[in-house]
């Protein structure tokens, strides 16, 4: 293995400092100057920021079933190419990840494929079917470990289960993440509820949908003494009551709750939807601009947790046709960091500790990851990502490592670029380029 000398990066944004790395781990500088093993490559990171691998909890890799849509390769080299070491793949694939069989299968898939580690999300339901638990004990004993289930796409809406669910990972510590949209109040919803769905004449989404299902699982999760963590924050509502539920955690003590937010809905508000583009299309939806201040108001102070991409591809048919056929989703892996810079660095709301907090330290906390998340120090694992903060560049679909090109940013000019993502040591993008 390539020993690495990293000069003039500023670790989480701080003062230049050399950083060393040999044997896959961060060293000294003067025992990596005076190792014998190998050649040492000098990178030249004046100016850059070094920040932990990111880990994201909610990514959608497709396969198996949809490899028209996303592979685990192409997905984890997206993933890579935004600066991510870990990322967590969403059950919803065909067949079901519901069974140890198909999670350490997806587990394996990211193996081979090496550009970043792949944890696999196990459903919590069926067939995410939302009438029986699935093999929950046996994918947590399995080769992939999962620590994490979650029926994301759809919401586990009977309390009944979703009580026994948060019982059954105590077990192993496990933790279910919730899609936090009750069914009946969102049939055939195709928008955030509001004057402008009226009239646009495309069925309203209410905030109560998901601010009714957080409320009813918190006190559950409360109730039985469990790990509940919410996907995908998107109203006002559901920030404050998740503001309740973490105070009335820390009196209380024996449980926790955690949320998401994603980087679009931190920037992008329901008026993209006047132009009737399906690229603008996603679960939950665009909500306003009331809400997106909200939710940065909530990722700053701590409310939010992490910040999770939601990483949704889909294959161009499915995007590129009316909006109500239209699939919803859209990429968010390779634009989550300069989404991050833009909305909450740039405005003051974070510095870069609080991104490396919340992009890579918390979410690898809830996922049980023992060897992501890490500070960037002598003997952690070397899983690191060099960012340029002071360039901006425009979005190009085209170029994007995803397989698929439903990106709502294209020829949107954003902040930052990652030059450099480590993984092990070993790099998986260098001077901006997979390896």
């Amino acid at each position: 293995m390539t020993d690495y000398l990293i000069r003039g990066a500023r670790v989480l944004g701080g003062a230049p400092t050399d950083l060393g790395i040999k044997d896959g781990r961060i060293v000294a500088v003067a025992e990596v100057s005076g190792s014998t093993g190998g050649a040492v490559e000098t990178i030249d990171a004046t100016g850059l920021i070094a920040l932990p691998g990111l880990v994201d909890l909610h990514t959608h890799l497709r396969e198996p079933g949809r490899e028209d849509a996303e592979t685990v390769e192409t997905g984890t080299q997206a993933a890579a190419m935004g600066g991510f070491t870990a990322v967590h793949a969403m059950a919803n694939t065909d067949p079901v990840a519901d069974t140890a069989g198909v999670v350490e299968q997806v587990w394996r898939l990211g193996r081979e494929a090496g550009h970043c580690d792949v944890f696999p999300v196990g459903a919590v339901t069926v067939g995410l079917g939302g009438e029986r638990l699935a093999e929950l004990g046996a994918m947590a004993d399995s080769a992939a470990r999962v620590r994490v289930f979650s029926d994301d796409g759809k919401c586990v809406s009977d309390p009944v289960l979703m009580r026994r669910a948060l019982e059954y990972v105590k077990a192993f510590d496990g933790v279910i993440a919730q899609h936090a949209q009750e069914p009946r109040l969102t049939e055939e919803a195709q928008m955030n509820e509001g004057v402008l769905s009226g009239r646009l004449g495309l069925r309203g989404w209410p905030a109560v949908a998901e601010e009714a299902i957080i409320a009813r699982d918190v006190l559950l999760a409360a109730h039985v003494g469990s790990r509940l963590h919410v996907c995908h924050v998107s109203t006002a509502g559901s920030v404050e009551i998740l503001r309740w539920a973490k105070a009335l955690a820390e009196k209380q003590g024996g449980w926790s709750v955690t949320a998401e937010a994603c980087p679009h809905h931190l920037l992008l508000t329901d008026e993209l939807a006047a132009t009737y583009d399906p690229i603008y299309k996603v679960n939950p939806p665009l909500r306003t601009a009331a809400d997106v201040e909200a939710v940065r108001a909530g990722l700053a102070d701590g409310t939010i947790d992490v910040v999770a991409t939601d990483h949704a591809p889909h294959p161009h048919e499915d995007k590129d046709c009316e909006w109500q056929a239209a699939a919803f989703g859209m990429l968010g892996l390779e634009t989550a960091l300069s989404i991050v810079q833009h909305t909450m660095v740039d405005p003051g709301l974070l510095d870069w500790a609080g991104v490396a907090e919340r992009m890579s330290t918390v979410p690898a906390r809830i996922g049980r990851l023992a060897d992501h998340g890490r500070p960037i120090a002598e003997g952690e694992p070397a899983n690191l990502v060099l960012y340029d903060a002071g360039v901006t560049r425009t979005v190009e679909a085209s170029e994007l490592a995803s397989l698929s090109r439903n990106t709502p940013y294209a020829g949107m000019e954003l902040p930052g670029r990652v030059v450099a993502t480590f993984l092990r040591g070993r790099p998986t993008v260098l001077d901006g380029k997979l390896c």
